[in-house]
Formats: C-alpha cells, sequence, structure tokens
C-alpha cells in the first residue's frame, strides 16, 4: 500500500452506506482496513453483485461468526494492534457482542472508536432505523432542496450518508489519531448524520437569521430561486446548468448568449426574476446543449453541460485530469484528494471471502502460524 495513510491500520465492522464509505476513503489514501463480516450478512440496503458493489474496494475481508466468544476474541486481537475501529450499529449492538467501546479500549488505550450512525448514540431517535432522507428531514435540509411550489427533492444519498457521514466519521477518526499519538489516550467518536448534515448546513442557518435567507423553496438566489443559478433545458432536450452569481460573469454570459443585461433589470432584484428566467429559457432552447457548451464552456460564463453518470467519465477535463478510472471493468471514481508525493496505489477490486483471500487480509494482523491456528478451529475459512 501507497499513500500518506500507510501504516495506519483499521477493523472495519461490516456495515452498510456511510460506513463502507469512510472506510473506502481511509483504504484509498493508504490505510490498511479489514472488514470483518458475519458469516451471514444481514440482507441491508440495495443488495447488487460485488463487483459492483464499489463501496467494497481496496481491502480485505474475513467472515467470522460472532456469536461465538473465540470470534469475538479473535477480533479483540486485532483490535490490539488497531489505530482505529469503524462500526456502524444501533447503540449498543457492539456491547452486547462484547465489541463495545469499554471492552476495546481496555484491550488497547489508544484506539479510535469510531461509532457511525444516523441518529447518533443519544436523544430519542437513537434506536430508531432511519435512512439518509430520515436525517435530512429531521436537520431542515430537505425542507430547503427543491423548487418553489414542488415537494422537497431528494439530493441521492450524498448529502446525508456519505458528506454528513463518511466524511465527519474519517475526519473525527483521524483528529482521533492524532490526539491519540500524542495523549496515548483513544477515545470514542460518536459520527451522527444529524450532526453532520446540520453542520455542513451552518452558513445557510446563519443567513436564515440573517434574513438573507428565505425558507421557502426555490426563493433564494442558489436553489433554484434566481435565474442566473439554475438548468435549462437545450432544443434537443439536454440540460445546461447556469450559475453565474457574480455581475462580471453574468455579464460574460449575457455577452455570448446576446441579450441586453439592461432589459433584464437589476440581477439581484427578486421582483425581476422571473420574467429573466423566461428569456433565459427561450434563448437556451434554440441550441442544443453541446452546441452550447462549444460556444461557452471556454469562458467565465459559469455554464456547464448536464453530464450522466455515463457521459461523466468521458469529459475532456475529467479525463485529463484522470478523475474516473477503471477497476474490474468497472468506471468509478479515483482516490480524491491528491498528493504531490505520497501517491496513493490504484485501488482493487471489492474481494470476495476465500481462503487465500483471508490469508492475505489477515498478514497484516497476524503471522502465518496464527493464521493457521485459526483455520484449525474452525473460526476462519
Amino acid at each position: 500500500m501507497s499513500g500518506p495513510l500507510t501504516g495506519l491500520k483499521v477493523v472495519e465492522l461490516a456495515g452498510i452506506g456511510p460506513g463502507p464509505m469512510c472506510a473506502m476513503l481511509l483504504a484509498d489514501l493508504g490505510a490498511t482496513v479489514i472488514r470483518i463480516d458475519r458469516k451471514q450478512p444481514a440482507k441491508l440496503g440495495i443488495e447488487r453483485p460485488l463487483r459492483f458493489n464499489t463501496l467494497l474496494r481496496n481491502r480485505g475481508i474475513i467472515t467470522l461468526d460472532l456469536k461465538n466468544p473465540r470470534a469475538i476474541e479473535t477480533v479483540l486481537q486485532m483490535i490490539e494492534s488497531a489505530d482505529a475501529l469503524i462500526e456502524g450499529f444501533r447503540p449498543g449492538v457492539t456491547e452486547r457482542l462484547g465489541l463495545g467501546p469499554d471492552v476495546c479500549l481496555a484491550r488497547n488505550p489508544k484506539l479510535v472508536y469510531g461509532r457511525l450512525t444516523g441518529w447518533g448514540q443519544e436523544g430519542p431517535l437513537a434506536q430508531r432505523a432511519g435512512h439518509d432522507i430520515n436525517y435530512l428531514a429531521l436537520t431542515g435540509l430537505l425542507d430547503a432542496i427543491g423548487r418553489e411550489g414542488q415537494p422537497p427533492t431528494i439530493p441521492l444519498n450524498i448529502v446525508g450518508d456519505y458528506a454528513g457521514g463518511s466524511l465527519y466519521m474519517a475526519v473525527g477518526l483521524l483528529a482521533g489519531v492524532l490526539e491519540a499519538r500524542r495523549s496515548g489516550q483513544g477515545q470514542v467518536v460518536d459520527a451522527a448524520i444529524v450532526d453532520g448534515a446540520a453542520h455542513l448546513a451552518t452558513t445557510f442557518f446563519g443567513m436564515v437569521a440573517g434574513g438573507i435567507w428565505r425558507e421557502g423553496r426555490g426563493t433564494n438566489l442558489t436553489d433554484s430561486g434566481s435565474h442566473f443559478y439554475d438548468c435549462y433545458q437545450c432544443a434537443d432536450g439536454g440540460w445546461v446548468a447556469v450559475g453565474p452569481i457574480e455581475e462580471k460573469f453574468f455579464g460574460e454570459m449575457l455577452a455570448r448568449l446576446e441579450i441586453d443585461a439592461v432589459s433584464l433589470g437589476p440581477q439581484l432584484s427578486r421582483e425581476h426574476w422571473k420574467a429573466a428566467r423566461a428569456v433565459l429559457a427561450a434563448k437556451f432552447k434554440t441550441r442544443t446543449r453541446d452546441e452550447w457548451t462549444r460556444l461557452l464552456e471556454d469562458s467565465d460564463a459559469c455554464v456547464s453541460p448536464v453530464l450522466s453518470f455515463k457521459e461523466a467519465p468521458e469529459h475532456p477535463h475529467l479525463k485529463a485530469r484522470a478523475t474516473f478510472i477503471e477497476i474490474d471493468g468497472i468506471v468509478q471514481a479515483a482516490p480524491a484528494p491528491r498528493f504531490s508525493r505520497t501517491v496513493p496505489d490504484k485501488p482493487t477490486a471489492p474481494q470476495a471471502p476465500s481462503p487465500a483471500q483471508t490469508d492475505a487480509a489477515l498478514a497484516a494482523w497476524f503471522d502465518a502460524s496464527r493464521i493457521a491456528s485459526l483455520r484449525s478451529e474452525g473460526l476462519i475459512d
């Protein structure tokens, strides 16, 4: 492994969604991550063939019967040399398994124990099931996303699960590891998606308090309320994203569109927005998406084509940066961010449990004799 996190060792107790995303991010940057799954995993999330479950890339996996005390002891022995642990169960589950924070920190006082959930470890909803849409609903974010007069728009599960959950968990773990190396003491990181999502919206809570941002959907500068920050359909049915917030960029776009800026009224005057939108909508209908792209993309007009998942990897800019890579025939995002010196290796495809794969996954944790002993005891395949 190579990358800035080389030498960091992480135990991932298998879960879905934000936990695997966090583990993938750390592994992509060079951490040694081992995923511990149950012998008979629960059916949660969206099922798919392993090679398409790209969040499971770049790390080894072993299966253990976590109802077997000897298997729990095996996990605890791995935790003794780990820097961090990731778990995404409901509060109390790992305690019942014998892998709760108190037990793990007793075995490894420097361990950073990451608990990634939707609702958090405390509070009236802590024991309730939920998904990204529920967490965003409670934090105010979902109410703010969408068009005027329309239902809230679901922003995939990127904003809650992956931004408010996975990324905050990764930052929390790394912060905890840095502190542990200074103090010699580990701790528990409680990464709740409701907390992370609310934190992401800090600027909007400030603008609402200041009367700068209206609470109604689709009525503000950057929520589709204005004519200069929205998507417009083109002659071929394709779309362009328009975002020239600054006056000089907006002026450049209008010049290239051959629209008189004066005819639209002051850019920030709300009473002119709907009429100005109609003018822009009619103009963008006169050419195809790719024609507008050729006209505007090499300028500061802040206009971009709206690409599909299949189109995005072929865009010249993303190809030049190698933003996407192919792993086992699956096109997916390359590791991010980028580093000038400690460049991460190309990720490996998700691995299915097998004796050879189990041996490889455990090699960073146990010597060959210990692995052989685990197999002879029937704990691993």
